[in-house]
């Protein structure tokens, strides 16, 4: 007799990002349609084509790890640890209290700690190969984000990295998902962090031609489905969920943020770095993901789209949101944070899919800002520079990266009493 399908809802969600260092702050930022793209500070880009990113501004990793530690670990891994720090409090989990063989960790990172392989490798090459730090290997693997979180909190379940370019957080938080679903764990602490604001990394984007080079105005350069958009913006931040079978939330008096719903994963199989003009393989992950989530397409009220204010992905993406919506895209609303935070790569798809169980939880959708000359593609409702108050029950997150890897997830806000009780049931 085949086992009913266990839930999972979330109960913690942690951000750092370039708006805000903490789960609120990057929200209320969000909702005002702030920037937090600005001039490059963390190293000298004067010679640069591309001169700006969304940096993590004023982040102390001093604050979350003991300084002992701070050399042992790359900004991405400082990154996961805070964010996961918020997500935990935020959950008001007693990991103490729990079976730690029944906590698992899935954090995932495109690149892992590009900073440190290039100040390792000036080291190797200036000084050889003993003044290469013993830290350089732990401090780099895109792993061990997952690991130190493991460590920290004594989980001993599955703990598990997805390394799938922008789609890696995405992954992480899906794949726990299933993890829960097929009992494989009670808790998952899941997510993306990337770190990818260093010299080689921004030029690597930048010989591809993938980035904006609108070094006179940083704050308005990422501006998704705009006709006047050039590129992306390289951000940097973590985003980290808390993801719980539901009873057992129920059982602690856990604050439920969501349900998360419906997960899908797919290939465009087209090429590595752009998607195919039809956006096919955009359109059948979110197809997938309604499946999974046993939804029509009318019942999505709100879709924080992947968008990276790239040509070809903005639009390949709004013409697969109009095939799978219909009728109902004239009335669905749709927008792209990354207008304020940049592209955080291998961050990305977990700190939209935070995003997205915040508009739940408050109800409101966050803005797409600098979208002032709209591409025709866009047959959609798009939430525009601030965040508006819109009663939802579900919503959508997508991310794609490069190898045409995509992931599409559906959340939902349960219906309570006034207890906070879910009377779904």
């Amino acid at each position: 007799m085949q086992q009913e399908q266990r839930r999972v809802v979330v109960t913690g969600v942690g951000l750092v990002s370039p708006v805000g260092i903490g789960t609120e702050e990057t929200w209320a930022g969000l909702i005002r349609g702030d920037s937090g793209i600005a001039p490059i500070t963390l190293f000298d880009a004067k010679d640069y084509a591309c001169r700006f990113a969304g940096e993590v501004k004023g982040f102390r990793p001093e604050d979350f790890l003991d300084r002992k530690d701070i050399k042992k670990t790359g900004r991405f891994i400082q990154f996961a640890l805070a964010a996961a720090e918020f997500a935990v409090a935020s959950s008001k989990l007693n990991l103490t209290a729990e079976d730690p063989e029944r906590i698992g960790v899935y954090v995932g990172s495109g690149i892992g700690a590009f900073e440190v392989i290039e100040r390792e490798y000036e080291k190797l090459l200036s000084g050889g190969p003993s003044r290469v730090s013993p830290f350089f290997i732990t401090a780099t693997i895109a792993n061990l984000a997952s690991g130190q979180i493991s460590i920290r909190y004594g989980a001993s379940g599955p703990s598990l990295t997805h390394a799938t370019a922008c789609t890696s957080g995405a992954h992480a938080v899906g794949e726990a998902f299933r993890a829960i679903q097929r009992n494989d764990a009670d808790i998952m602490i899941c997510g993306g962090s990337e770190a990818a604001v260093t010299p080689l990394s921004v030029a690597g984007f930048a010989a591809m031609r993938a980035l904006s080079t609108r070094n006179d105005d940083p704050a308005t350069a990422s501006r998704p489905w705009d006709q006047g958009r050039d590129g992306f913006v390289v951000g940097e931040g973590a985003g980290v969920l808390l993801l719980e079978e539901y009873n057992h939330a129920v059982q602690r008096g856990a604050p439920i943020l969501a349900e998360l719903v419906g997960y899908a994963a797919n290939s465009d199989a087209f090429h590595t770095n752009a998607p195919p003009e039809d956006g096919r393989g955009v359109r059948r992950v979110m197809q997938l993901a309604l499946k999974d989530a046993d939804l029509l397409p009318a019942q999505i009220q709100y879709l924080n789209a992947h968008a990276t204010s790239t040509p070809l992905g903005d639009r390949a993406e709004a013409t697969a949101i109009v095939q799978v919506f219909g009728d109902h895209a004239k009335t669905l609303l749709v927008s792209s944070t990354k207008s304020m935070t940049g592209h955080l790569l291998g961050g990305a798809g977990s700190l939209e899919a935070g995003i997205t169980v915040l508009a739940l939880r408050d109800q409101i959708a966050p803005p797409v800002t600098n979208l002032t000359d709209p591409d025709p593609a866009c047959q959609f409702g798009i939430v525009l520079d601030k965040g508006i108050a819109l009663p939802m029950e579900y919503a959508m997150t997508n991310s794609f990266g490069f190898g045409g890897t995509n992931a599409s997830l559906i959340f939902r806000k349960l219906p309570a009493d006034k207890t906070g009780k879910d009377v779904s049931e």
